[in-house]
């Protein structure tokens, strides 16, 4: 085998090895409403927009990672067991269907709907509840529709954030294989107009106060794209820039080109979000992926205090988190932020509950880290 053929090898199976959402999670069947219910449970409510085709062979898929010509919606509520029975930072499959609630994440209910029911609810939403910041979430590479509800689920239930919660989800294979990696990164490039779409509805609604845009690993060039696409809009002011409800984008483990960010970056100029970035230099997903790209550095594994990295992030207020050190025995780096309270869960609620800013940039990333740590204990 060449050293090229070796390399793409080597890939695959550190992007198996890296992907948690996979751990454990049935073949189908997941989004089947259970009627079952048990003690302690907590119900996450999520509307989803995705570009992903409705499914035509499973029920419990609702949606396939084929790609569809117009953005489909849907209301689905999950059920998550008791902290007690449950580790934090994990989502709980069912062995076999049905799940059993107490120990087990359940679908509760899962819907279609249509555009103007994804507004009412919302809005409902908004009512019912006081909440008026909208959380959007874009998942990575190798998520069925299915990995990335339960996943989002756990994210908004861990962080305990006061939030409204919706899912971008694009059309991923949820395959560990080359060609898979390939046409997920394809079908990020289809469906960054739609985020941008997406962003731009939620930030007209009434009800609507704050919208923050989360991204994991390949989701973050869909997320970056939607950005640069929101920045070329023309007819852009500085109070209309401040008035903008976007404000905040956290980037968690971007499988992105530096350089592709750098002019990201400034073709948005002053026209975009707060963004907090975070990265760990032992993420093999991206070390690999850094390897198909012919050795160009992946936003989420470098080191910002190694230049020109730290005086760039600098220069751009770029709030940034290294996880590096947080590592422990068996942890996955690629899913460190979503598995550690002390990164981005706790970032999420520092932002939205406490209501800081993410571009203070005066105490150390260590007092930051600790700080954030203490709003979710």
């Amino acid at each position: 085998m060449s050293i090229y053929g070796r390399s793409l090898h080597a890939l695959v199976v550190a992007l198996a090895l890296a992907c948690g959402s996979c751990a454990g999670r049935l073949s189908q069947g997941a989004l089947v409403p259970v009627t079952a219910a048990a003690e302690g449970t907590s119900r996450v409510p999520i509307l989803v927009a995705t570009t992903r085709q409705r499914s035509t062979t499973d029920p419990g898929e609702m949606f396939s990672g084929e790609r569809a010509a117009e953005v489909s919606y849907a209301a689905i509520t999950v059920s998550i067991p008791p902290d007690a029975a449950r580790k934090i930072g994990e989502v709980q499959w069912p062995a076999t269907l049905p799940g059993d609630p107490r120990t087990n994440f359940v679908t509760v209910s899962a819907e279609y709907i249509d555009k103007q029911a994804f507004a009412a609810s919302i809005a409902a939403m908004a009512k019912q509840t006081g909440r008026t910041k909208v959380l959007v979430f874009v998942h990575g590479f190798n998520n069925r529709f299915d990995d990335a509800v339960y996943r989002f689920a756990q994210i908004v239930h861990d962080s305990k954030v006061p939030v409204i919660p919706v899912l971008f989800t694009w059309p991923s294979r949820g395959e560990v294989r080359l060609r898979s990696y390939n046409y997920d990164r394809e079908s990020a490039n289809y469906s960054r107009d739609a985020l941008e779409s997406l962003l731009g509805m939620l930030t007209s609604y009434p009800a609507i106060t704050e919208v923050t845009l989360l991204a994991h690993s390949m989701g973050n060039w869909v997320a970056l794209e939607a950005l640069r696409g929101r920045s070329m809009r023309g007819g852009q002011t500085a109070a209309s820039i401040k008035a903008d409800k976007l404000r905040n984008a956290m980037l968690v483990a971007p499988d992105v080109d530096v350089d592709v960010f750098r002019a990201q970056i400034q073709r948005m100029g002053a026209a975009r979000p707060r963004i907090a970035l975070f990265v760990s230099q032992d993420d093999s997903a991206l070390g690999l992926s850094r390897t198909l790209a012919d050795d160009v550095p992946r936003l989420g594994s470098i080191d910002p205090t190694q230049e020109p990295y730290r005086s760039e992030l600098e220069r751009d207020k770029i709030l940034v988190f290294d996880l590096t050190h947080l590592a422990t025995a068996g942890d996955d780096a690629h899913d460190r932020a979503f598995d550690d309270v002390t990164s981005v869960m706790g970032m999420i609620r520092q932002r939205l509950s406490a209501g800081q800013i993410m571009t203070d940039r005066g105490a150390d990333l260590g007092a930051r880290l600790e700080n954030v740590s203490g709003l979710v204990r």
